[in-house]
């Protein structure tokens, strides 16, 4: 479902399994375990740095996994829907207040969860051959959890993306997302993509940034996402070099 690999400083956290990388109960169970082991090796390595990325195949991640939810028949629907739901926001908190930089490379399509999980990253890359940015909610019927719509709001640059991507529908390709200002940079192809997070990862790297104080900035950067996520505020004051 994902592995975890060290490559120096970095971390390489990467979807596996079926193509789709649908985040059921149990994949987002597995990133939130894989994170917390970040979180604490991370602190005896400074300059620490993750990438998430996914498996060579159509989808990054095509987000929730809506067939378990619906395998139980309408009238429990809902309710696994709002349970994946609250353990997905479970793990967009863990990114958002995660001690050290974190990169996306987006080899794939990256729609509704899929996509919030890209976006919850400090960098976005894309590849630009193949796959697209999709918020599919309003095509199947959906409203967005509160936590998806702060997320939505800071991450997508203007009020027009805003509209464009949760009232229509649209489907972004990597050079257009990039204009928008969702995407950091695209590339040719899956492999080029994480080649330049690694690239990225190890510039990061070297700054070699004290992760709490990088965490609470992060938080402050995303004030109105961390109140919705529950995230407290807190003063850090690292020792000077």
């Amino acid at each position: 479902m994902c592995t975890l690999e060290t490559r120096g400083n970095i971390f390489l956290l990467t979807l596996t399994g079926n193509t789709e990388h649908r985040l059921s109960r149990t994949l987002i169970s597995q990133i939130r375990s894989l994170l917390s082991q970040i979180r604490s090796e991370s602190k005896s390595k400074p300059g620490s740095v993750l990438i998430t990325t996914a498996e060579k195949g159509k989808f990054f991640s095509n987000g929730l996994d809506l067939a378990w939810a619906e395998s139980d028949g309408k009238s429990h629907y809902r309710d696994r829907l709002i349970q994946m739901t609250f353990e997905f926001k479970l793990l967009i908190a863990d990114l958002i207040s995660l001690p050290l930089p974190t990169i996306a490379a987006v080899t794939g399509h990256a729609a509704a969860a899929g996509f919030m999980l890209a976006i919850a990253h400090d960098y976005v890359l894309m590849r630009k051959d193949r796959g697209v940015l999709y918020m599919s909610e309003i095509d199947i019927g959906l409203t967005f959890a509160d936590y998806f719509m702060e997320l939505m709001r800071a991450r997508f640059g203007s009020p027009s993306n805003l509209r464009d991507l949760v009232l229509q529908g649209v489907k972004v390709k990597g050079e257009e997302g990039m204009k928008m200002g969702i995407i950091d940079s695209v590339y040719d192809s899956p492999e080029e993509t994480v080649e330049a997070a690694m690239r990225l990862g190890d510039k990061l790297s070297l700054r070699k940034w004290h992760g709490e104080v990088y965490a609470e900035i992060r938080k402050h950067t995303l004030k109105d996402v961390s109140l919705v996520l529950g995230l407290v505020h807190k003063v850090v004051m690292a020792p000077r070099l």
